[in-house]
């Protein structure tokens, strides 16, 4: 059986690989691609970049802030209970749905392409016809399905990846968008409410006596509110901007490499409605939850899968 092997280089042109003798194709890949980019005995996908790591203890640590801001200094003291009480109630559950949703982001194979699977046994082994063309990552050695692209950062090939985001420490990619998805609609919410919280409470601390709206002093309280006002502002900006893009590429089925490439479609395009589904799943509440998934590829539902 023959095949026609085409290797992609890195601005997505194809060109004839040199020959290459079985002995220098990957060996041992088997046992590398199980704990590669693996942790917790291979259970969650972990990305070992410093960069990544560093960016998503600080976006832990800018929850935590805000958290410290509205709680203690903001709705403990405030003299109405059922105002205290009500946004106390919206702002931990954002604040859970948003952390959740980057956890899973993070350490949830954003679809993966085993490593060094591109080898002569495995392509007969997958029983493709005689004469199809067959693309193949020079960089790490796998069959690349249509619309992977290669991670520098991840070091894999990540089926229909949208971009590496040092935010989350991982690809967006097939299996975790929905996750960052919500990751950005969380916490474009949470932001909003933090924005209203503060000058909520500022407002109403220069209208009344400064030591009674707060527990701390009068310039510890500003200072604190208006850092959660520019931390707010900030994040309120960048998460919406992020989760337009994002629903914008689900709407036109194109992720963000393919649109900055101008790539041609080389697949059928879904329907608007199924590109959704093929992210979310089937509409439900489940869509706006972190704590689930969609469905198994099956036959009823193949249509929500790329090959």
């Amino acid at each position: 059986m023959s095949h026609q092997y085409l290797d992609m280089d890195t601005e997505g042109a194809y060109k004839r690989p040199p020959v290459i003798h079985e002995k220098a194709v990957y060996m041992g890949t088997k046992f590398q691609d199980a704990h590669h980019n693996k942790c917790w005995d291979g259970r969650y996908w972990c990305v070992k970049d410093i960069c990544g790591i560093v960016c998503a203890v600080i976006t832990w640590m800018l929850i935590s802030y805000a958290e410290f801001v509205v709680v203690r200094v903001i709705l403990v003291p405030n003299p109405s209970l059922p105002f205290a009480v009500i946004n106390m109630v919206i702002f931990q559950m954002l604040a859970v749905l948003a952390v959740s949703s980057h956890l899973r982001t993070m350490l949830t194979d954003p679809g993966a392409v085993p490593r060094g699977n591109a080898t002569k046994e495995n392509i007969e082994r997958m029983g493709f016809e005689e004469g199809e063309v067959i693309y193949k990552c020079p960089k790490c050695c796998s069959i690349k399905p249509s619309r992977a692209h290669h991670c520098s950062v991840c070091q894999r090939c990540i089926k229909k990846m949208d971009h590496h985001c040092p935010w989350v420490n991982n690809c967006v990619g097939e299996q975790n968008q929905k996750f960052f998805v919500l990751f950005t609609f969380y916490i474009a919410l949470i932001s909003y409410h933090s924005l209203f919280l503060g000058v909520h409470h500022l407002f109403t601390c220069l209208q009344a006596d400064w030591k009674k709206c707060s527990d701390f002093s009068p310039p510890a309280t500003v200072v604190f509110i208006l850092f959660l006002l520019f931390e707010g502002l900030l994040f309120a900006l960048f998460t919406s901007i992020m989760f337009g893009t994002q629903v914008s590429a689900i709407w036109y089925d194109e992720t963000g490499i393919e649109a900055l490439k101008k790539e041609e479609a080389r697949w059928v395009k879904r329907s608007r409605w199924k590109s959704f589904q093929a992210v979310f799943g089937r509409f439900s509440i489940a869509w706006f939850s972190p704590f689930t998934q969609i469905r198994v590829a099956s036959k009823e539902y193949g249509y929500m899968f790329s090959v």
